[in-house]
This record gives structure tokens, C-alpha cells and sequence, in this order.
């Protein structure tokens, strides 16, 4: 039975649990049609130090860059209609592979050209982040974003911490106006 989360809610994800691989899902519905472009969200993973500093390019994985420096995090590609049920998006996690500098692993949603396409996360329902043991197909938890982010343009849905050797899940929902090169910028990562 998967654990659902509310905001600032926390999981201890390894201790006791033997969690050595994991998927993170993301999924969303699109609520309202405006203008001619269609709604693109993108999962992006960054790899951060204890600072909150993402520790090299290629530990921002995105649909740029589909998998970090060690293997350790895979994603799945980027799927630009976000139709039908389930997860829209998703990555794995092995928790062996993951570089020792990586203490603070960030899961984000942006939505691609969002300025231009004039679209925000208010034009967004049923956001979720789930978070699966690929070894056993079970769903350990489960985070129904259900905020209105009316004029937000990327939301940190999550973030998967280490304390010590154990790795713990943290719900976070905070939303930014913000894209994608702007998110890369606040991480560490130098954009042109």
C-alpha cells in the first residue's frame, strides 16, 4: 500500500526497506486549451552537493541529457503531448550508482517555452509524483500536487535527500516563475 503525501511530507526511502532501484513517475492533465501551441512539460532532475549546487552538467538530466555521468539516473524521454493516463514522464533511480558528492537529488516540472506559449501551471490539473520500487513493481508513495500554481511556470515537485547513508523522499510543491535555462542558472548550471 503506497503512502500518499501532503506537502512537506516525508518518506524514509532505504532505511530497512533494501530500496536499491526506484521510478520516479510524474504525470498531469492539461485543464484548459489556450492559443495554438500545445502543452509540453518536462521532467529535469538535478544532482546537488549540500549547498543545493548541482555538481556537473551532466548530472542535470533532462530530456537534453537523458542520463547522469555514473548511470545512476535514466530518463525515460521526453513526451510532449502528456496524453492519456499515468505517468507522463518517468526516471530511474539507482541508489548504488549515485555519485557520493550527490546529497539533495531535485525532481522538477517546467513547462517548455512557457513565456512564449503564454501558459502556466494554472492550466494544469491532476500533477502527481509517484515513486515505485522497479524491483517489485510496488508503488511506495505517492504526491498529489493539488495546488494552484496560477502563474507559475515550473514547480520542484519533490526532492530525495541523503541523511547519513539512508536516501529519504521529501513532497515539496513549491512553484517559481521560472523555466528551464532560469531553474539551470539557480542550480549551478551555466546556460547560454
Amino acid at each position: 500500500m503506497a503512502v500518499s503525501l501532503t506537502k512537506g511530507g516525508r518518506v524514509d526511502l532505504t532505511k530497512g526497506t533494501g530500496l536499491k532501484e526506484a521510478m520516479i513517475g510524474l504525470g498531469w492533465d492539461t485543464n484548459r486549451y489556450q492559443g495554438s501551441a500545445e502543452f509540453d512539460l518536462d521532467l529535469v532532475i538535478f544532482e546537488c552537493d549540500a549547498n543545493k549546487r548541482c555538481i556537473g552538467e551532466k548530472n542535470f538530466v533532462f530530456y537534453g541529457n537523458l542520463k547522469d555521468g555514473e548511470g545512476a539516473i535514466a530518463h525515460s524521454g521526453d513526451n510532449r503531448t502528456g496524453a492519456g493516463d499515468g505517468d507522463d514522464e518517468t526516471a530511474t533511480i539507482n541508489f548504488a550508482k549515485i555519485n557520493p558528492r550527490v546529497e539533495n537529488i531535485v525532481i522538477a516540472v517546467t513547462i517548455y517555452e512557457a513565456r512564449k506559449r503564454n501558459q502556466n501551471f494554472g492550466l494544469v490539473d491532476n500533477s502527481f509524483v509517484r515513486l515505485v520500487n522497479t524491483e517489485t513493481g510496488e508503488e511506495i508513495l505517492r504526491y498529489d500536487l493539488g495546488e494552484d500554481f496560477s502563474i507559475q511556470t515550473s514547480v520542484i515537485f519533490a526532492e530525495i535527500y541523503k541523511v547519513g547513508t539512508e536516501w529519504k523522499f521529501k513532497a515539496v510543491g513549491e512553484g517559481y516563475t521560472k523555466e528551464l535555462a532560469d531553474l539551470c542558472r539557480e542550480y549551478g548550471i551555466d546556460v547560454a
